[in-house]
């Protein structure tokens, strides 16, 4: 059974901005459905042309970029709220691949139905825009993870940055999150091989800071991996809700 934009549990999270009644009027007419896409299953492909875009509502999964030798650029971690699809709606063609690493529920938007944003709704545009921004700043923010920090920074800092958000989305249960990503994911998120991945794992477990095994991701000392990852520790802004 489809969720009403109205009872959105994610509308309840203090991490989204309220919306306005007129603002949930419109995004009921907006939504044209749901999907539920199994794990391991493509969302998007690149250089595809997709006719919808999507607002992930359960689930998690991988954005990246690959070469034509096939080697991966993991580019996020997508997660509940994540506005995914469009540079599709916008160009003829998207940049990029989603997969599925866990079922997943997508609320579906027609690209077609863009424009409609822009035209009826321009606060709705507004916030469509920001979380553009928002998109560039992490961007500009792994970039530099990939280009300065160490191995063992790059590593505090993706754990950090990953279960803060799943903490904000109510995703984290005394410390401990779903973390359904693979070693091989993370290394290629980060610039690393596979190999000095999972030693720099192995000595943050040793130093008692975290612990990831069975899909389970827990932080047990956060500060010192702030530390290490020269993080600072400002609250984020609350993000719009699409």
């Amino acid at each position: 059974m489809p969720v009403a934009c109205q009872d959105c549990p994610l509308r309840m999270l203090p991490c989204f901005d309220d919306l306005s009644e007129d603002e949930l009027q419109f995004m009921t007419q907006f939504k044209s459905g749901e999907l539920d896409v199994a794990a391991g299953t493509p969302i998007l492909v690149e250089g595809s042309k997709s006719p919808q875009i999507f607002t992930v509502l359960r689930g998690m999964g991988l954005r990246y970029k690959t070469l034509e030798d096939g080697r991966r650029q993991v580019t996020n971690f997508v997660m509940p709220g994540d506005f995914i699809g469009l540079q599709a709606a916008i160009q003829s063609e998207i940049g990029y691949s989603v997969d599925a690493s866990t079922d997943m529920t997508l609320c579906v938007f027609r690209r077609s139905d863009i424009w409609k944003l822009f035209r009826m709704h321009p606060s709705r545009a507004f916030d469509m825009t920001w979380l553009v921004c928002s998109e560039e700043h992490f961007l500009g923010e792994a970039l530099t993870t990939v280009g300065q920090r160490s191995a063992l920074e790059r590593i505090a800092w993706a754990m950090v940055t990953v279960h803060d958000r799943a903490s904000q989305l109510g995703l984290v249960h005394n410390g401990v999150m779903n973390f359904p990503f693979r070693q091989q994911d993370l290394a290629d998120a980060l610039g690393l091989s596979l190999v000095h991945t999972n030693k720099t794992l192995a000595k943050l477990r040793e130093r008692d800071l975290l612990t990831w095994s069975d899909g389970m991701l827990s932080l047990r000392d956060r500060e010192s991996l702030r530390q290490i990852a020269q993080l600072d520790d400002t609250m984020p802004p609350k993000r719009p809700l699409l």
